[in-house]
């Protein structure tokens, strides 16, 4: 049954509560991201992966932090990175996807 507004509300106070004060990606990213999906009232394990293979336009691999097929791709940082570098990161590993994925 899916959750109504008022719940998504409500969960979504806790879950910024909760989360405001992390500042650290390889600590707690898995975490954030269950917790997330839980807002919605959605299992991440049933939509989403963590560490997807991808292999870059420079043929080498690396490793989306989330990635949900057709719909999401997600770079997760630490407080305090460079979210431009982040973004580029996230374009690359877009473009080594199979158009399958996309």
């Amino acid at each position: 049954m899916p959750l109504s507004w008022n719940e998504i509300k409500d969960r979504a106070l806790k879950f910024s509560k909760e989360w405001s004060g992390e500042t650290r990606e390889q600590a707690e990213a898995k975490s954030f991201w269950d917790d997330f999906f839980n807002v919605f009232g959605i299992s991440r394990r049933r939509v989403a992966t963590f560490e997807e293979p991808v292999k870059k336009l420079n043929d080498h691999y690396g490793f989306i932090d989330l990635f949900w097929k057709g719909t999401l791709l997600i770079e997760h940082k630490s407080k305090g990175k460079d979210l431009d570098k982040a973004y580029s990161q996230a374009l690359n590993y877009f473009s080594g996807l199979k158009e399958h994925k996309k």
